[in-house]
């Protein structure tokens, strides 16, 4: 039976990929024709800069070679521009008067750069930067010109810039705008991001807005609207893009700024498909690969007749090595209704990290300098905050080891080549993989970009780990702070989960079931080593000592029910002696003002050394506005017109949750009182190792708030001596 025929018209990275995915899926269904109008296989475009700034030949970023398409029994017209189809006769017709049949027509025709209407732009060394020969025309002007100028400060301008300096040239970055990458980034991103290409000798004019290129028939220079000018020989103009729908919008295809296409990439005639830069889905067209990638994917199983979820768009993000740094964007961040869930900067290591959220869900997210986390916030974004996360603790794994193991298994880690954590992880153990540059070698991953490269290595070495602990590919590793299934037993020493270790430690306990003594001086005796062997072997412990896990949550446990048979709290250096000294923690407290000094000290004063179950983090803040968030904090209070906003249950981190209102209270001592009603509240009914919110979420908050708001019961709560917690 003979092949259908599908044609292709674009040898670009979005009608390709879909073309690897038909031949992986079914080789033998078409007879594949492809129509590219640069004379040249396919390459990665996003790698152009690096062509251009010296670390790549154009040999290194082609991603199929004439073979490939040789042993695929892909014909590939190279040269050829595609500029008339008649839908009725199922027929394409090149430029140059080459006539083809289809049976289906895939549009993968990209886009073209967006050259703005500035008068000039027609004038000699005003160029674009789209393809190979784009960089061979910047090489060519290098040796006879010296100064340069880059309309546009996004990615692609900054990418321009950096070659020119490569090149030799003096470049100057044009941006409208007040801060570059404004699309990706907020102003404290940007700010410190200008600083890495400004050492590097890159110059910058922002809020500037070119007037005109002025010269005879060649560049001399530009002209800005506020009558300041500047001297360039040579103009790169990097503004944005435009999707190709001429021949589309000719061909009586329906159109708007991109193709028109349905959630099967299908466009409005019969047999005709879009896919790429020049598809519009759902009012949408994508400029990132990861999109395009994702419905080549559909229309593939779709064309292979296999069964497929429907496309129904994509979160735009950015994950980027821009001038040396890593930086990672994803989702909305910037708009009405918008809130910062976390923000973090610190400026000895030049890292900065925000998450914004909406209507109480995730909607963007900002890394720079370390992307670690890029791929869980981006899941994080995608599904709305429902993500697992673990918050990283001192005696913990480290937190790029974290992020790799709480990443869902079939979550994609390699946008641009499409390969999920499970599949990095299966090479790394079944090819004895031990560096991230091998499992590019392997897998393609980071091969592009070279974004994720960060989370590879992570994943690197959580394998690597796994497999030293007996696990394998599909395994996970527990880390501080995730939500622990309490139904489980603590740990494999015991078989005891959380409720009955701390219920068999209780001091109400009737009968035999407590183990605890009432007398002080028998209590004492519980912070020595051999009695905690004999609270083991009496709970039919499976180890002599425990381990790292269970001994910190019995030692808990322990105090707590110390604490309830109202017994003095011995010193810290006659507790149990063994390395897990000091790995409780108690309150970290941030204040936007120095005015709330005085509420952060009777906390302190309050709380100092007292042992939490988790770590608690405290935000006060003066209202809208403030760079603290109350309400994505374990508890946080927020100055009002009322007198204070008390907020409980809120996280910052993966996964983020917006905190609820507790209650208010006009003055600082009652709000104190009800915060520390809460914690001591916490301490009292929290499982070791509990964060605060998932407390919340297991005993209910109304059923939290009511017990709180009780005047008798809360006074109850504080009036009983607590310790002391160290803020950090």
């Amino acid at each position: 039976m003979s092949k259908k025929k599908l044609v292709v018209i674009g040898n670009g990275m979005a009608g390709v990929r879909c073309v690897e995915e038909i031949i992986a899926l079914s080789s033998d269904t078409y007879e594949i024709v492809i129509y590219g109008d640069e004379p040249r296989p396919n390459y990665n475009r996003i790698m152009l800069s690096k062509v251009l700034q010296g670390e790549h030949a154009l040999q290194d970023i082609i991603i199929n070679d004439w073979t490939w398409y040789e042993q695929h029994g892909i014909r590939l017209c190279t040269g050829e521009m595609v500029h008339r189809i008649d839908t009725q006769a199922k027929t394409i017709e090149t430029v140059s008067g080459i006539k083809e049949s289809y049976d289906i027509l895939i549009l993968a025709t990209g886009s073209a750069p967006f050259i703005p209407p500035i008068p000039g732009v027609d004038k000699e060394r005003v160029m674009s930067f789209r393809t190979i020969d784009d960089c061979t025309r910047m090489s060519e002007y290098s040796k006879e010109h010296r100064k340069a100028a880059v309309i546009g400060g996004g990615l692609l301008g900054l990418e321009a810039a950096r070659g020119l300096l490569h090149l030799g040239m003096e470049a100057v970055v044009v941006h409208n705008a007040p801060y570059i990458m404004n699309r990706q980034l907020d102003m404290q991103a940007a700010t410190m991001l200008q600083r890495e290409p400004e050492a590097q000798g890159m110059t910058f004019l922002l809020a500037k807005n070119t007037q005109k290129i002025v010269g005879r028939s060649q560049a001399q220079g530009l002209l800005f609207t506020d009558g300041s000018k500047l001297e360039a020989q040579v103009v790169v103009i990097a503004v944005g893009i435009r999707p190709h729908v001429d021949v589309a919008r000719r061909s009586g295809i329906r159109t708007n700024r991109a193709i028109v296409v349905d959630d099967y990439m299908r466009t409005s005639v019969p047999d005709v498909y879009a896919v790429g830069e020049c598809a519009e889905h759902r009012g949408i067209s994508y400029g990132l690969v990861a999109p395009l990638y994702e419905q080549g994917k559909v229309l593939a199983r779709w064309l292979c007749g296999q069964e497929t979820t429907e496309y129904r768009g994509s979160i735009p993000y950015s994950q980027l090595k821009v001038s040396g740094v890593d930086v990672f964007s994803a989702g909305h961040i910037s708009g009405d209704g918008m809130q910062t869930a976390v923000q973090m900067l610190d400026g000895i290591r030049g890292t900065y990290k925000k998450v914004l959220m909406k209507d109480g869900k995730v909607s963007g997210a900002i890394l720079f300098g370390d992307t670690t986390e890029s791929t869980s916030l981006l899941g994080l974004v995608q599904r709305g905050a429902e993500v697992t996360a673990l918050a990283p603790r001192e005696d913990g794994p480290d937190p790029a080891e974290m992020a790799a193991a709480a990443l869902p298994e079939q979550e994609t880690v390699c946008a641009c080549n499409n390969v999920n954590k499970v599949a990095i992880m299966r090479a790394i153990q079944d090819k004895g993989l031990q560096t991230a540059e091998q499992v590019k070698e392997h897998t393609k991953a980071s091969g592009s970009c070279g974004g994720c490269r960060p989370m590879v290595a992570a994943l690197v070495k959580h394998t690597l780990n796994l497999k030293k602990n007996g696990g394998d590919a599909n395994g996970a590793v527990t880390a501080a702070g995730a939500v622990k299934s309490l139904e489980r037993p603590v740990c494999s020493c015991t078989d005891l989960d959380h409720a009955s270790l701390k219920e068999a430690l209780d001091p109400m306990s009737s009968g035999d079931g407590c183990l605890l003594e009432s007398s002080a001086d028998r209590v004492r005796e519980i912070n020595k080593s051999d009695e905690m062997k004999r609270i083991m072997q009496r709970l039919d412990w499976k180890t002599e000592e425990g381990c790292r896990i269970c001994r910190p949550a019995l030692r808990y446990y322990v105090l707590i029910s110390r604490r309830q048979m109202n017994v003095q709290q011995l010193d810290q250096a006659e507790t149990w002696n063994d390395k897990l000294r000091g790995t409780f923690t108690g309150i970290e407290v941030h204040a936007d003002e120095l005015k709330f000094e005085s509420l952060a000290e009777q906390l302190q004063l309050r709380w100092r050394g007292t042992e939490m179950p988790s770590p608690v983090r405290v935000a006060v803040s003066a209202g809208a506005g403030s760079w603290v968030s109350p309400i994505v904090q374990d508890i946080g209070l927020q100055q009002s017109p009322a007198g204070w906003e008390i907020y409980v249950g809120g996280h910052a981190a993966n996964p983020v949750k917006e905190g609820r209102l507790l209650g208010l209270a006009e003055m600082e001592e009652d709000a104190e009182r009800l915060i520390s009603a809460c914690m001591e509240w916490y301490r009292r009914t929290a499982w070791y190792d509990e964060p605060l919110w998932a407390w919340v979420e297991r005993l209910g908050f109304m059923s939290i708030r009511e017990n709180l708001l009780d005047e008798q019961f809360q006074h109850e709560l504080v009036g009983r001596e607590v310790g002391e917690v160290t803020f950090t």
